[in-house]
This record gives structure tokens, C-alpha cells and sequence, in this order.
């Protein structure tokens, strides 16, 4: 009999945070389905990948940010 696990499920499996239960029920499907074993490697892969990611604001976006700074910036006192 084939389990149907919903990727959201699959992935709360990939990061341990799935119950003992379903974590039990997920890896006595994966012994014996080969495309459940399939669609766990693509969500692996696609796991790394988005760990190498590196996340930066635009360089446009940082000198908006600085210009509304210049602009708002109470004057200094001498």
C-alpha cells in the first residue's frame, strides 16, 4: 500500500521536525517507494541550494537608504 505524504510533511521530515510517528511512517515508505525516495533527493537538493544563498539588499536599495538618512538626520550641534 503507497502513503501519500504531503510536501509539506516531507519537509518537516527533512528538518526533524516532523512527529515520531509520522517520521516512523516516512522512513517505512521510503524503504519500500522509490519515487517518495525521488521527491525527498529533490527536496534535499533544493535544501543545499538554498543554504548556500547569500542574501543582500541592492546596491540601489542601501543608497535610497542612505540618502533618506542624509536628508532626515537632525542637524548637529557645534
Amino acid at each position: 500500500m503507497t502513503v501519500l505524504f504531503t510536501p509539506e510533511e516531507l519537509i518537516q521530515y527533512l528538518y526533524n521536525e516532523a512527529s515520531p510517528e509520522k517520521t516512523a511512517a516516512i522512513e517505512t515508505a521510503i524503504q519500500e517507494d522509490w519515487t517518495l525516495r525521488e521527491k525527498l533527493e529533490v527536496l534535499k537538493a533544493s535544501a543545499r541550494g538554498l543554504n548556500r544563498l547569500v542574501e543582500a539588499p541592492r546596491h540601489e536599495a542601501i543608497l535610497k537608504v542612505l540618502a533618506y538618512a542624509r536628508e532626515t538626520a537632525p542637524e548637529s550641534v557645534q
